[in-house]
C-alpha cells in the first residue's frame, strides 16, 4: 500500500513537471529570440558612426525601441560631437 503512494506522488510529481516545462517553452524561445535581436541590433547600430559616440546606456535604449518595433523617431538627450 506504501508503494502505492510512493508511485502515485512521483507520477503526480512527473505530470505536474512535464506540464510546467510545456507551458515555459514558448516564453524560454521569445526570450531567446529576443535576446538575438537586441545582440544583432546592438551589432548593427554600433556601425553607425554618430551612434559610435552614443553611450552604452543609449545603444540599448536604441536597441530595445527597435527590437520592440518603435515607429516613432526618438529624441534623445546626449551629447554628440
Amino acid at each position: 500500500m506504501n508503494d502505492f503512494y510512493s508511485k502515485t506522488y512521483l507520477g503526480l510529481i512527473a505530470v505536474g513537471f512535464t506540464a510546467l516545462n510545456i507551458q515555459l517553452f514558448p516564453i524560454s524561445k521569445q526570450a531567446s529570440v529576443w535576446n538575438r535581436c537586441l545582440r544583432k541590433t546592438s551589432d548593427t547600430l554600433s556601425k553607425v558612426k554618430a551612434v559610435k559616440k552614443m553611450n552604452d546606456e543609449s545603444k540599448e535604449v536604441l536597441s530595445v525601441m527597435i527590437c520592440n518595433g518603435a515607429v516613432f523617431e526618438p529624441k534623445f538627450k546626449a551629447n554628440i560631437q
